[in-house]
């Protein structure tokens, strides 16, 4: 049996939370199923965490979400006699009152107290618990207290003050030992305050994702690296890139594939670069940034071997999202002018080619090109030479010039 539940619990909690990037939740999720079936309330509570979304549990362990039977298996743990099940039934608004009086304890203090036992013992998702239940208000409830309880209205506003305080040590503790949320509540406490009766304190959230990252949350360190780059140090941001990354942050992975792309924190490794981007592919949030980046080292043939059909779908894929902008637009130009995996379409690579916006040589040679030989569209000598001539040195623009002369009336034909 362990120091404060039981051994599939607490290796649970190791694996979900304390030890998060080790890999192994899949396996606590499973240790999870096999003591709720067996009657531990504890597991049935920490399992109908695991299914309520990226709010209770880190995304990277991959969960599915079901509120449903989260819902039920919240009911379940308080039937099977977990104080800690009743305080999170309680915060989670499903502690109704007929399940409460099924609760095996006399009363919600009683419960409170035995959580609390083990939060001053050193157990942090305990700490993290009581200090959500001072957070949150739901002292009130459970010491049962009113407004009509106190004399006057200050009086009930100094309780109210002196109670919800109490959270902000409760989730340093668990924070420091093991529970990256408790950290996410210590940034809104000190942001926002409480009403009016805790005031906001915004210099001491300032470091929270510095401190975050040290303790080594993967999604601190997430954070902290875009601290970093926003301050303009690449180089920092992507050692802790690489680390979010390396400990199962989902979200790091197309900064990382920068990072590995760039040698930012580290050396440049663009085999190791697809291999992030490939991860990220489904990103609701960058897919298509990862799907760009993947597109163009399959392109070039860069720590994956050259496949312009694979290059090409990754490309329109990214740049049909419509989401980051122009920046793919050269590459797709190109591989529609050449027939580089996909049917050869001069009036598409046309298209994609006059939104470049930016100092291209590449792009405006293959533009120019265009417009000079006729292809794709109406043939333009004039245009092609200005673009051909704004690519500066680019040698294959320099060569095709030589094609063009202009007349004594100032008109661009061939030679």
């Amino acid at each position: 049996m362990g120091r404060f539940f039981s051994d599939a619990v607490e290796t649970a909690l190791r694996d979900l939370y304390y030890q998060m990037w080790t890999g192994r939740g899949r396996e606590a999720f499973r240790l999870l199923e096999q003591a709720s079936d067996a009657g531990d309330g504890d597991a049935s509570c920490l399992l109908a965490r695991c299914l309520c979304g990226s709010q209770y549990v880190w995304d990277g362990h991959g969960f599915p979400e079901d509120g449903r039977r989260a819902t039920g298996l919240l009911h379940k743990s308080v039937e099977q006699g977990s104080a800690l099940g009743v305080l999170i039934c309680l915060r989670s608004g499903e502690l109704k009152p007929y399940l409460e009086k099924k609760m095996p304890f006399s009363s919600l203090q009683e419960a409170f107290n035995i959580v609390l036992d083990k939060a001053e013992a050193g157990e942090p998702f305990c700490q993290y618990t009581i200090g959500n239940s001072y957070f949150w208000w739901d002292f009130l409830r459970i010491q049962g207290k009113k407004r009509e309880d106190f004399s006057s209205q200050e009086a009930f506003r100094e309780y109210l003050r002196e109670n919800i305080t109490k959270c902000e040590d409760w989730f340093w503790k668990a924070f420091q030992n093991g529970v990256f949320y408790a950290g996410n509540n210590l940034r809104h406490y000190y942001e926002k305050g409480d009403e009016d009766i805790v005031l906001p304190w915004p210099e001491k959230a300032a470091d929270i994702n510095r401190i975050g990252a040290e303790y080594g949350y993967p999604g601190y360190q997430y954070k902290y690296g875009w601290d970093l780059k926003r301050e303009g140090k690449a180089e920092e941001a992507g050692i802790w890139f690489r680390k979010a990354a390396e400990g199962g942050e989902r979200s790091a992975f197309p900064d990382a594939g920068d990072a590995w792309r760039l040698g930012n924190g580290g050396p440049k490794d663009m085999a190791r670069a697809a291999w992030y981007f490939e991860q990220g592919l489904n990103d609701p949030a960058n897919g298509e940034y990862c799907a760009g980046w993947l597109g163009i080292l399959y392109y070039q043939g860069e720590g994956v071997p050259q496949d312009y059909a694979r290059a090409f779908r990754l490309l329109k894929w990214a740049d049909d999202t419509g989401k980051k902008g122009n920046w793919l637009v050269y590459y797709l130009g190109d591989c529609y002018a050449n027939g580089k995996g996909t049917q050869q379409d001069y009036a598409a690579a046309r298209r994609y080619l006059e939104r470049i916006d930016w100092n291209c040589p590449d792009g405006f040679y293959l533009l120019g090109y265009l417009y000079a030989r006729g292809l794709g569209g109406p043939k333009d000598i004039a245009k092609g030479v200005e673009l051909l001539q704004k690519a500066g040195n680019q040698s294959r623009a320099r060569e095709e010039l030589k094609r063009y002369k202009r007349t004594l009336f100032g008109k661009w034909v061939e030679r």
